[in-house]
This record gives C-alpha cells, structure tokens and sequence, in this order.
C-alpha cells in the first residue's frame, strides 16, 4: 500500500522519515532484516536462516507491499539509513475482518528514541481509517520487556501466553505472548 511520506523528530532531535518500501531499497532491507535478527532473541529467525532469502525475494515482498490493498509496511527511515519498519496485514475473510495483525523489527542502534512509537501512531492510525476493524493483535516473546513497554503504552493488553512456544539456540524456552488493541467496541 503507497502513502505519504511523514516525518517525526526523534528524541536525539534527527528527523525520521515514515514511508513505503522502495524497490532501490531491496539490498539495503535485505541488509536490515539479517542484522536486525541477529541483535536479539525476540524476532523469530537466526541470521543464517536468511541464506535462500535474495534480493530477488526482498524485490518481490516489498512490490507485494506496495501493490497491496491489505498491507501496509513502514520504512523508518533515519539520516538516509533504514532503522526499522513496521507493518500492518488487515484480514479479507468475513469472520476475521474485524482483526489486523501488526509487527515491528528496529535496529539496536535506533532502539529507544520514539522511532516504535512513530511507526505505532501511524499503524493505529491506518487501522482506525480502515471500515470494520476492531483488533490490533501482536505476538511478543517472553523477556522482551522494551517491546511489552511500548505494546502497553499504547494500549494493548495480554490476552493469551503459549507456554515453549519459543526455543532458543542455548535450549531456554519461552512463551510467546498474544497481545491486542481494541479499536472500538463490538
């Protein structure tokens, strides 16, 4: 989904930039998306698990991105680097349009100076402009307490916890933990 480009001033007082993937990004994403995952334990892959994934298949997510009616990815964008994106995936099917899922991945580097708080303002925002939608749902992994901070600050509260859903390279096992928003009342 294309939108407007829209700026944030971050706490360190740079500019953030909040806009749609760009095909010239494909290397640079694909860049981001393995170091992201290798800085910590609470995105869902190890970096050697992005071997088969190409820039061929970054070109392909990010053009599924930009032609979708029912996805929207938001490219943080911080002095000319991508720091981090965020997404927003509406359901099609009648008895789940009530309901959006929404994920974020920013580099450690750029953690703690409003960038998740930018990208959540604009995902609740595209969500309350979408007819129907009612739930923002979120899955985050036990431990990730900067994440949880952020999810509850916007609002969201637990609803469900799976019990070893998560195991670790070292053999630690930890929940994964569903959290959601609620737009309006049913």
């Amino acid at each position: 989904m294309l939108f407007e480009p829209t700026e944030y001033i971050l706490k360190d007082g740079r500019k953030l930039i909040l806009r749609p993937a760009r095909e010239s990004d494909a290397q640079e994403m694909l860049a981001f998306r393995i170091k992201s995952i290798g800085e910590t334990d609470f995105l869902l892959q190890y970096p050697e698990e992005m071997t088969d994934y190409t820039v061929e298949k970054q070109l392909k997510f990010i053009d599924r991105m930009i032609n979708s009616e029912n996805d929207k990815m938001f490219t943080a964008v911080v002095d000319g680097k991508i720091a981090g994106t965020g997404q927003i995936s509406f359901n099609t099917r009648i008895k789940l349009k009530h309901r959006a899922s929404i994920g974020i991945a920013l580099l450690k580097e750029y953690w703690g100076l409003g960038i998740g708080s930018a990208i959540f303002t604009e995902i609740i925002k595209t969500a309350q402009s979408r007819d129907g939608v009612e739930l923002l749902e979120l899955e985050v992994i036990e431990g990730n307490g900067r994440a949880m901070g952020l999810y509850k600050k916007f609002g969201f509260e637990i609803v469900a916890q799976k019990p070893d859903a998560i195991r670790l390279k070292d053999g630690t096992s930890l929940k994964e933990i569903t959290m959601h928003k609620r737009l309006q009342e049913i």
